[in-house]
This record gives structure tokens, C-alpha cells and sequence, in this order.
């Protein structure tokens, strides 16, 4: 059974900084034996208006972690405590 995941990200298609941070999360994961999921901004009126302006959005445990940037070092601190 596996476990639910930690961390979501919300971007959004044709963003680079969304790619940027995909890659640190796909990363950090692979890492540390964690997962994610990606919703979509624009697949939620309610979602593109709270982050339109913030994407790509991470969260992790259900609290905001970061926007904008991802920084490994600074996930890889908050999937360990």
C-alpha cells in the first residue's frame, strides 16, 4: 500500500519555473523515497485565483513550502522532520 504524497505542486502547462521546480521535487523524491502530485492552476478557477501570480505553488504535509523557486536543501529539511 503506498502512502499518500507529501508534497504537491501547482503550476501550470508552459511554465519554466514550473519545469525548474518539477525537476528539484522529481529529485528530492527519488531521494528520499517520497512522492508527489501536480494540479493544475487552470484546472480550477479557485486554484488560478489564489496562485496565478505565485506558480509554481509547493506544499508539503498540506502547508505552503515555497513559490517561485524550489530550493533542494530546503525541501529535503522539511520532508525530514
Amino acid at each position: 500500500m503506498s502512502r499518500a504524497p507529501r508534497i504537491t505542486l501547482y503550476s501550470r502547462p508552459g511554465c519554466h519555473l514550473c519545469d525548474d521546480a518539477r525537476a528539484v521535487i522529481e529529485a528530492v523524491c527519488a531521494e528520499l523515497g517520497e512522492s508527489y502530485e501536480e494540479l493544475s492552476i487552470d484546472d480550477d478557477p479557485a486554484l488560478a485565483d489564489r496562485f496565478a501570480e505565485e506558480i509554481p505553488v509547493t506544499f508539503v504535509d498540506g502547508r505552503q513550502h515555497d513559490f517561485w523557486r524550489v530550493s533542494p536543501d530546503r525541501l529535503r529539511a522539511a520532508l525530514r522532520s
